[in-house]
């Protein structure tokens, strides 16, 4: 996943929470997956977005509060699909319990290139 890919879901992300981009330090290392489907022209992203952790708690009308709140349960971790000449959209995926469901269908094919187990919409352990 290049940079310029990286700047554009975190810009997704941020505008979807009605947030400044910069609220977010990156996306969490190691998180990241990036494919593009030719079946239905669509390009799929995933990861954690990094936001920073400061020693004292944030206004909670703070940009910086509400990247705080949405990057916990569901919000932990994000699947992006972008169809061709289109938007990025975000959905929240991260576990909220053992066995929760999936918020988004990712492709089998986008899956397996991946590595995620069959059926899934994050990688084991998210």
């Amino acid at each position: 996943m290049t940079d310029a890919v990286r700047t554009q879901l975190i810009a997704a992300r941020a505008a979807q929470l009605g947030i400044a981009p910069s609220t977010f330090t990156g996306m969490a290392p190691g998180t990241t997956y990036y494919a593009f489907n030719s079946t239905t022209n669509t390009y799929w992203a995933a990861g954690s977005m990094a936001v920073p952790n400061p020693a004292t708690m944030p206004a909670t009308d703070s940009d910086l509060y509400k990247a705080q709140v949405s990057s916990q349960d569901a919000g932990a971790y994000l699947v992006f699909s972008q169809p061709s000449g289109g938007s990025w959209t975000a959905t929240g995926v991260g576990s909220t319990g053992p066995d929760s469901p999936c918020a988004a269908t990712v492709p089998a094919g986008v899956a397996a290139a991946w590595g995620w187990p069959t059926g899934s919409c994050r990688p084991a352990g998210h």
